[in-house]
């Protein structure tokens, strides 16, 4: 039976969130914490599209499957969402070919105009503490008077920066850094990589070196998921 109810509210910017909860409330864990790999992960899930209904549902149906196995073959505790991924795809696939998703009800964004603007001025500053005064400047420059009312939009934008911020620190990284965070994800995901397409592997491999690359910089994510 599924964990989740059937009406529990669900919000497009609590995409991190609504995901480490549910996967806390399956595994019966709330103490849990996520690894660099989980985060990386549900980042790479958020930026291919990935419906988070289809996330949800993916977590509920591997841990349908983990628990229907004998108890001698379930002496580990599954320890990383990475155990989820096929799980997901066939979720987001069932979705995509038109299987109904599960309803869920609509909810107003979980921040106000105050909340965003204090986000984005935060940012606007680590961004100048860091060097980065042009991304900074465009970041402080937005109509957020304007923008709040079609977050759809201010979200390409801060994107938009965001990448190219990215792209600029991968290429100022050092051959260590990047050796470094590859070896890393390499050891965390090694149990996992036999459930792993090369996509799904590729995916995952870019958005973790993104994040341990802005950790190691300093530098804020501008995305309104991060809010």
């Amino acid at each position: 039976m599924n964990s989740r109810s059937e009406t529990t509210p669900v919000n497009y910017f609590n995409y991190f969130t609504e995901v480490e909860e549910h996967f806390q409330r399956t595994r019966g864990t709330g103490l849990f914490l996520m690894s660099p790999i989980d985060w990386a992960l549900i980042e790479a899930w958020k930026n291919a599209g990935v419906p988070l209904d289809a996330v949800l549902r993916g977590i509920d149906a591997a841990f349908e499957k983990w628990r229907s196995r004998p108890a001698k073959a379930r002496i580990q505790m599954v320890n990383s969402l990475a155990y989820c991924t096929q799980a997901v795809a066939e979720e987001a696939q069932s979705i995509a070919t038109g299987t109904p998703a599960r309803p869920s009800k609509t909810t107003a964004p979980p921040f106000s105009i105050e909340d965003v603007r204090s986000y984005l001025g935060r940012n606007g500053a680590a961004l100048r503490a860091s060097g980065f005064d042009d991304i900074a400047a465009a970041v402080e420059s937005l109509d957020l008077d304007s923008l709040y009312t079609d977050l759809e939009q201010l979200e390409q934008r801060l994107t938009a920066l965001e990448e190219k911020m990215i792209a600029r620190v991968r290429s100022s990284a050092s051959d260590d850094a990047l050796f470094n965070a590859r070896r890393e994800m390499d050891q965390q995901l090694k149990p996992y990589r036999g459930k792993m397409t090369a996509d799904q592997l590729a995916m995952l491999d870019r958005q973790f070196l993104d994040r341990k690359l802005l950790e190691s910089a300093r530098l804020p994510r501008l995305s309104l998921f991060y809010l």
